[in-house]
């Protein structure tokens, strides 16, 4: 009885939340990733077999059909954890306790996640922008700076008469 009610529970949770997402979205993009594999490690078994990951997957699918929303799933084979997202370069694999890391090429410095949502997002056809459905974040007018930006190889002590 009480594994019933935890399965109810989850499935709600489950459907509302891909409901949000369908509503609020002209377009879904997931990785398909190799769950069977991932089920394998002992210490992301449980926690995977938990979610219902393949379910949330098919109702949002299934609500994207409903809505008129594009659903798309990209290939598990990109590279969306190791490729950085303002170079593109690719820097190699790393271990899923690598929660942060900065880009040998370019320094930029990437939260893991948040670097491969951008990757997904881009490999599924659409360019990054941040707020880019129209959030409700604004951004707040700013005083500019009071002085020039001085580039190092000028010298502004000399002036010149034309």
């Amino acid at each position: 009885k009480i594994h019933a009610k935890i399965k109810d529970t989850r499935t709600d949770f489950l459907h509302k939340l891909s409901t949000r997402i369908v509503r609020e979205n002209q377009t879904i993009i997931l990785e398909d990733l190799n769950t069977s594999g991932m089920v394998k490690n002992r210490k992301l078994s449980r926690a995977i077999s938990d979610l219902g990951w393949r379910s949330f997957r098919d109702m949002l699918s299934a609500k994207s059909d409903k809505y008129g929303r594009n659903f798309r799933i990209i290939s598990r084979w990109e590279p969306t954890s190791q490729r950085c997202s303002c170079c593109g370069n690719i820097g190699g694999k790393k271990a899923l306790n690598v929660r942060e890391w900065e880009c040998l090429f370019c320094g930029t410095f990437h939260d893991r996640d948040i670097n491969a949502a951008v990757n997904i997002k881009v490999a599924g056809g659409h360019s990054e922008t941040l707020n880019g459905r129209g959030g409700k974040r604004k951004t707040s007018v700013k005083e500019a700076a009071s002085c020039e930006a001085l580039t190092p190889f000028s010298d502004h002590s000399k002036k010149v008469a034309w």
